[in-house]
């Protein structure tokens, strides 16, 4: 039932920001400089996770003997590039939608990006001001799939994970919210909903927008 819901907890990359598209490209293009290579099951891997969580992913891809800190680097550089040259695009409807559900609901969201990145890229895109808290990923010990950061986001706007909406597109992040105990929308991007992600979703709708006949 909609009508236990308090609070819309939103996840960025990929729900709001249309950043995976552009991660992609700068993963392939310092994979390019280090002369290995990134599987679409790499990259789906480390979506939604934090720094610490995907220095882990790679090493067991590609050895411990891997620069995993030099090739982030070149990841996070290609990425500033492409950021400051074009700017991030917004996802359909995502203005809009934070504009419809911020007075009926308590706003937060729950990003595995770094602050100080969190806070740049929404603030450039015009939606900084839809939050009333914002959790990232150097807040936490641990990112998604576990339910640390989305059980942080509910404490800071004090509202039980139970009154708590979810809203995502990766697995990493639906796990994490169901393990916190919220529902979840999944509004998919990169990855399409598995019969494993549908179980855990509440909904699964295709745009943002939809969440207007829901909420």
């Amino acid at each position: 039932m909609a009508s236990d819901i308090k609070a819309v907890i939103f996840d960025m990359d990929g729900v709001l920001l249309d950043t995976e598209s552009m991660s992609d490209k700068t993963w392939a293009m310092a994979a390019k400089e280090f002369n290995v290579a990134v599987t679409a099951d790499a990259l789906n891997r480390c979506r939604g996770s934090n720094k610490e969580d995907i220095i882990a992913i790679l090493k067991e891809m590609y050895g411990n003997d891997f620069d995993v800190e030099k090739f982030l680097e070149a990841t996070g550089k290609y990425f500033r590039e492409l950021e400051f040259s074009s700017g991030i695009p917004l996802m359909h409807y995502a203005k809009e939608i934070l504009e419809y559900l911020k007075p009926k609901y308590r706003l937060a969201l729950a990003s595995s990006t770094s602050g100080p990145s969190v806070h740049r890229q929404l603030k450039n895109a015009g939606l900084i001001q839809y939050f009333a808290q914002m959790v990232t990923g150097d807040m936490v010990t641990h990112s998604k799939p576990n339910p640390e950061i989305y059980l942080r986001a509910a404490s800071s706007i004090g509202i039980s994970p139970e009154n708590c909406l979810a809203i995502e597109d990766s697995p990493n992040g639906i796990r994490s919210a169901s393990a916190a105990g919220m529902k979840v929308i999944m509004v998919p991007d990169m990855i399409k909903p598995t019969a494993e992600l549908e179980k855990l979703c509440w909904k699964v709708l295709p745009s943002l927008e939809e969440l207007k006949s829901v909420l």
